[in-house]
């Protein structure tokens, strides 16, 4: 049901990227859109939070806070899904026009820049490989012909990663090797020519996943994954280079003016 008090401000449906296929008839998300309220001081209040903020969940919470319908579990939500709810979420609580700083690939210059962000399209991807409320897919390796299986990350996931990065770092603190690469595919990966044995997958993942078969698979992922296109072409304005780069999601997405 949704939250009356919510209910009594304006709202938006955001249309999601993956159309709902991906999410089990049962859930809410599988109807492919979300209707979010408009932002409002309770969310600034969030926003500022240092406590959720020194977490790392501040994000979560607004989204939680501005979405309609309570039967909906944000945990469940995909990434990309997630990504195009923040862009609406950023719209209509600031407006589209979202500036920020970045720098030159060419010159390393410092430059201004902005974009709108309602120019934003969802990723072109062939949504006929998507089976209705199944999240999982074969890959077959093109150097070992190993096949895998694997999902694609929800929010839930990449909070486990996130947190899983912060112990190893905490265990490993004179190392200075980062271990993001190897723990995204531990947690993405279901089975490796059909044993879902964890141990093995993640043995697997350490010791016998070839850098190439490793590319392949990261390159065939991104392809496929429903997402916001978030590039850009970035032109600079000191030597002119152009160059079509990811919009940075800086402090200024939330923050535009508080935190310049």
């Amino acid at each position: 049901m949704p939250d009356k008090q919510k209910a009594q401000f304006p709202t938006e449906i955001v249309s999601l990227p993956s159309k709902g296929a991906l999410y089990s008839k049962e859930s809410s998300l599988s109807k492919g859109e979300i209707e979010i309220k408009y932002m409002t001081a309770r969310e600034e209040d969030i926003l500022t939070s240092p406590n959720l903020i020194r977490r790392g969940v501040v994000i979560d919470k607004l989204l939680e806070s501005l979405v309609v319908d309570e039967s909906i579990n944000l945990d469940d939500i995909l990434i990309g899904d997630k990504n195009a709810l923040m862009v609406s979420a950023r719209v209509l609580g600031y407006g589209k026009n979202y500036e920020f700083e970045t720098n030159c690939p060419s010159c390393s210059e410092r430059n201004q820049d902005n974009i709108d962000l309602t120019t934003l399209k969802d990723r072109k991807i062939d949504h006929s490989i998507f089976k209705n409320g199944l999240n999982e897919f074969e890959f077959k390796l093109p150097s070992s012909k190993r096949t895998i299986t694997f999902k694609l990350l929800t929010q839930r996931d990449e909070r486990e990663v996130d947190n899983e990065l912060k112990s190893l770092k905490k265990i490993s603190a004179k190392s200075s090797v980062e271990s993001e690469v190897t723990t995204r595919l531990k947690k993405a990966l279901l089975s490796i020519e059909g044993d879902t044995d964890r141990t093995k997958v993640n043995s697997f993942v350490d010791n016998e996943f070839l850098s190439r078969d490793s590319m392949a698979f990261r390159e065939h992922l991104g392809n496929m994954t429903p997402d916001v296109d978030m590039t850009y072409i970035f032109t600079c304005e000191f030597c002119n280079y152009d160059e079509e780069v990811t919009v940075p999601m800086t402090v200024q997405f939330f923050w535009p003016t508080a935190r310049r």
